[in-house]
């Protein structure tokens, strides 16, 4: 794909929520199943990653919100698939509400091992993460704006010491890496340094801005199942 190519392509933050707003409310498509097709895309980049590990061990870090409830659904498919896999929530997975919350649940009638995040972005759990396999960024999506706080701004700084030690895991990025803007590329704070992001449903503008593939890895566009014809309606917007 050529630079040319790669931006017309690219969305908005504000054409994907009307991208997703169109796809619920004019197509009947549900935002639990547009997860679940993010979080399962996802889930088949991450395989490839692990492919030919027996038992791969994954530790998922997931926010409060939707990007955390695509994380979920990572989990489920990535147990499913014979991984083993340790989510560390911002948030106690009970409190999730809306999509996330339904697929949190899911998870955890599994019995997929969880914890919270507080304790896991403490510098006790480092020998956790340099073992893992695989690491998962969950944290934030194209809704969060200025530097990650509080726990999940611990967290996004773990994960990006995490990328500058030797043999460490590769960090899967889920939509963006956290801490990156998806309109302008800027990171006011710290931010993930991401192997590979599985962008959902398009790439984002902020992709373009100098300097920020070096924190996006290789990119791939994961399709979550909206009718082409909406792109066309959000770029025409």
């Amino acid at each position: 794909m050529t630079d040319a190519e790669s931006q017309a392509d690219a969305l908005t933050s504000a054409q994907l929520r009307e991208l997703d707003r169109l796809a619920i409310e004019e197509c009947g498509l549900p935002g639990v199943v547009l997860m679940e097709n993010a979080g399962a895309g996802a889930a088949r980049v991450a395989l490839r990653l692990l492919a030919g590990r027996r038992a791969p061990r994954v530790w998922i870090a997931a926010g409060p919100g939707q990007n955390g409830g695509d994380g979920w659904v990572v989990a489920r498919w990535l147990a499913n698939a014979g991984a083993d896999v340790r989510v560390a929530s911002a948030l106690d997975p009970r409190e999730l509400r809306g999509d996330a919350g339904t697929h949190a649940r899911v998870a955890l009638a599994m019995g997929i091992g969880h914890e919270r995040l507080a304790a896991s972005a403490s510098a006790a759990h480092a020998e956790q993460l340099a073992r893992a396999d695989l690491v998962v960024d969950a944290l934030l999506g194209t809704g969060a704006r200025g530097a990650p706080r509080g726990v999940v701004g611990a967290a996004v700084a773990a994960l990006e010491a995490l990328a500058a030690r030797a043999g460490a895991p590769p960090v899967l990025a889920l939509d963006l890496p956290s801490g990156l803007d998806p309109d302008t590329g800027a990171r006011p704070g710290a931010c993930v340094r991401a192997a590979i992001t599985a962008t959902f449903a398009a790439r984002k503008v902020g992709f373009e801005a100098p300097g920020v593939a070096a924190w996006l890895g290789e990119i791939e566009v994961v399709d979550i199942g909206v009718p082409r014809a909406l792109f066309e309606r959000v770029r025409g917007s």
